[in-house]
Formats: C-alpha cells, sequence, structure tokens
C-alpha cells in the first residue's frame, strides 16, 4: 500500500514539473517580448536577463504611432484579415452546404479538385499569382491581396465545412421544406447556428493566417502606404536597422486583436461545442 502511495505521488510530480517546465519555455519568450517592448534603447545587447530589469518606458509606443506609419499598417492588415475571414465564411459555409446537401454533376471529380489543389504548396504558383494581379491590376492593392487569400483558403475550408455538414441530419432540411422553408433559409436558419463550432473555428484560423503573413504581401503590396504589418515590423530589425525594442513593442500591440477576439469568442464557442452534437 504504502509503495502505491509513493508511485501515485511521484507520478503526480513527475507531472507538474513538465507541466512547469512546458510553462517556463511558453511563458519565458513572451515576457521577454514584453519586457523589450517597455525597456528604454533600441539595442537587443541592452537587454537584461531579468524580464523588465533595465527600466519602463512608453517611448517605444509613442514613437510607433507618432514617428511611423504603424496606425496604417495595422489598419491595413485589418482590414485584410476581416475581409478574408467574412469571405472564407461565405463562400465556403455556401459551397459546403450545396456539396454536403444537393446531387449534381461532376460532383465528385470537383471536391477532388479541391482536394489536389491542397497538395502544392502555396508557392509554386507564385509567378501565376503575380501575373494574374498584374492582368487584374490588382497588385499594390488590399483587394488584390485579398483575393489571393481567398483563393488559398477555400479549397480546403470548403472540405472542413461540407463534412461538418455532413454529420448535420438532413431530416432538419426535411422538415424544414415539409414546412415551407426554402433552402436558402434552411441554411441560414437551421444549418448555420448547428455548424457554429466549425464556422467560429474556420474565423479564427482565416483570421490569424493573413494578419502576420509576409510572403504573399511582400509579393503583392510595393508602396509603404500599403504595406501591412509584418513588412513595416520587418523593417525595424533589417540589415539596415536593428531597432529591436520599438519591433518588439509593435509585435505586442498585434496580439491585441486576437486576445480581444478570443475573450469575445471564447464562451460561445463552448457553448457551441457542448449542444452541437444532435441526434436524428
Amino acid at each position: 500500500m504504502p509503495s502505491k502511495r509513493f508511485a501515485s505521488v511521484l507520478g503526480r510530480t513527475m507531472i507538474y514539473i513538465g507541466l512547469t517546465m512546458v510553462a517556463i519555455v511558453v511563458i519565458w519568450p513572451i515576457s521577454y517580448t514584453l519586457s523589450a517592448a517597455f525597456t528604454p534603447g533600441n539595442s537587443i545587447a541592452g537587454l537584461s536577463n531579468v524580464p523588465f530589469g533595465a527600466g519602463f518606458t512608453w517611448d517605444h509606443f509613442t514613437y510607433l504611432f507618432t514617428e511611423t506609419m504603424y496606425p496604417r499598417w495595422f489598419l491595413n492588415s485589418f482590414i485584410i484579415a476581416v475581409a478574408t475571414m467574412l469571405g472564407t465564411l461565405v463562400f465556403a459555409s455556401l459551397a459546403g452546404y450545396v456539396f454536403s446537401r444537393f446531387r449534381f454533376t461532376l460532383k465528385r471529380p470537383l471536391m477532388m479538385s479541391l482536394l489536389v489543389l491542397q497538395i502544392f504548396p502555396s508557392f509554386v504558383g507564385m509567378i501565376a499569382i503575380y501575373v494574374i494581379l498584374l492582368r487584374m491590376n490588382a497588385l499594390d492593392t488590399l483587394w488584390g491581396l485579398v483575393l489571393v487569400y481567398l483563393a488559398g483558403n477555400l479549397p480546403y475550408s470548403i472540405w472542413l465545412v461540407k463534412s461538418y455538414f455532413d454529420t448535420i441530419p438532413s431530416g432538419l432540411d426535411e422538415a424544414a421544406r415539409i414546412d415551407g422553408a426554402s433552402h436558402l433559409r434552411t441554411y441560414v436558419t437551421i444549418v448555420l447556428p448547428i455548424a457554429k463550432p466549425i464556422l467560429l473555428f474556420l474565423a479564427i484560423t482565416t483570421f490569424a493566417a493573413p494578419w502576420m503573413d509576409f510572403i504573399f504581401p511582400k509579393l503583392v503590396l510595393r508602396s509603404p502606404e500599403q504595406q501591412t504589418l509584418a513588412l513595416g515590423l520587418t523593417s525595424f530589425v533589417s540589415d539596415k536597422n536593428s531597432d529591436f525594442t520599438t519591433f518588439a513593442a509593435g509585435a505586442v500591440i498585434v496580439a491585441i486583436p486576437f486576445i480581444i477576439f478570443f475573450l469575445l469568442t471564447q464562451k460561445s464557442l463552448i457553448q457551441s461545442m457542448a449542444t452541437g452534437a444532435m441526434k436524428e
């Protein structure tokens, strides 16, 4: 009996130690970045090994909003992320409903083509994307970049939403049609509320992906006023500049929309996942 008790205590102790080490690994970079954002000076060499051990200042945040185009970069990134998220939700949910509930010619080949599109890395089509945007006069425009993200998001998103819609009993659709509801009303009032968990997940992922993407904004955007946060922040730590503390201050502000978005949606997401399961 004592040996079992000792083994139980030892097991819990090892779990606590492991979780503590994981927490340190995760929290330390975050605390170091926060410390750098409020530390006087610009060089990374002047940072203390102990977070907030080298003083405290708001100068980096003041400099960002008064001496740089950071507010414009933030607005550009926000517009792109929100437009990409809303466009993906609308088109993916509509297409997922069609593929899940209707039978039509070439349905299987179309679904397979969406799957094949996910096999190739996005950078394979960069030259084609550049040429297409050039002919559309969409280079150096925010809407051109949104089109690129939508084209990349939709194949996977349609598959994801369609698979979730398949789990929703079709008897609900039939009952709604018997009551006189159209397909559109059934989709809006019955299917979408049940599919809230997958739609919230899709909203989070499609908002986060373009928020700090660097490759495609570098390809599409040219003028300084059209730059996104990723392009603007990297200019602080390039070969010509070494302003790490200002970069850290900008990175801290970047995290704010995610924190707000999570706080607003976490309760709804948990409730939707708890009540979303239905039986035939």
